[in-house]
């Protein structure tokens, strides 16, 4: 994802709240041992799998939902994740396009069993509106055309979930530059790579181009790891749980400079293994 990592380091470089220590980085890189521990992509056990189309319809209804748990301190990814897969299980067709064109904020409620209205409930909504509609309309209904039309490549993969699927363009404004994050596009590559093994629906020749996944947890850790430093407006911010606005300057640092402190962190490691390394 070149255009991802381009237009991190443009942010990092110009970066006026958040900075990557060199240091810090280099630091945690040293304290890495001979390998990087592998997890396993299910290992809670909370999504659904079948080994085939299904599956890759799951992970791109999942994905799509996948944003903003935290105004709901009840609620997480593993009860979206695992609340989809109940609802699969109890009906094969649930997630099929012409039925998520037609959801609506209670249906989605009732099909993850919540109690309340949930956060951003109306977007959410909409997107399954959006992709259903798309899914259908240029791909006969199925997420797994989708994968098979991208040729093995997780970059194309992700380029083409963007141009089809608007909800999943993640693009920002910065100093009057266009940056490029897509989150959730590549968490669906990953994703499919993960659950599949890297075979099937998971067998990409180019895994290793996706770069993190920038959220709101990435930074806190990289934060508390000593890579990122913050600057005493944006620690205030945080300290005191203030939101910090989508698309703002402060937000937009935050998630390029994750993408460009681990991508430097990849780079150190794959130099003292001797090989390439990809966070899987």
């Amino acid at each position: 994802m070149d255009q991802v990592k381009a237009t991190a380091a443009f942010v990092a470089n110009r970066s006026s709240h958040v900075v990557v220590d060199s240091a810090g980085l280099e630091k945690v890189v040293e304290n890495i041992q001979d390998k990087i521990p592998k997890i396993e992509w299910d290992f809670e056990g909370i999504h659904y799998f079948d080994s085939g189309p299904l599956t890759v319809q799951y992970l791109f209804v999942l994905d799509t939902l996948n944003f903003c748990f935290w105004p709901d301190k009840n609620l997480n990814y593993d009860d979206l994740a695992s609340g989809l897969k109940e609802a699969l299980e109890n009906d094969k067709s649930v997630f099929d396009a012409d039925h998520l064109q037609k959801f609506t904020g209670l249906q989605l409620r009732n099909l993850l069993k919540w109690p309340r209205p949930l956060p951003l409930e109306d977007e959410r909504v909409r997107l399954l509106h959006e992709v259903g509609f798309e899914l259908e309309r240029s791909f006969g209904g199925k997420a797994s055309n989708l994968v098979e039309s991208c040729g093995r490549s997780a970059a194309k993969l992700v380029a083409t979930i963007a141009s089809h699927f608007p909800g999943f363009r993640d693009h920002s404004v910065y100093k009057g530059h266009q940056i490029f994050l897509y989150k959730r596009a590549q968490i669906f590559a990953a994703d499919l790579y993960g659950a599949f093994k890297g075979q099937g629906y998971g067998d990409f020749n180019d895994i290793s181009s996706i770069t993190i996944f920038a959220d709101y947890i990435v930074p806190a850790m990289l934060r508390k790891l000593g890579v990122l430093k913050y600057s005493s407006t944006l620690a205030s911010i945080i300290e005191s749980n203030k939101e910090i606005v989508s698309g703002s300057e402060e937000e937009v640092e935050l998630r390029a400079c994750s993408i460009y402190a681990v991508e430097k962190m990849r780079d150190l490691i794959s130099v003292k293994l001797g090989k390439q390394v990809w966070w899987n």
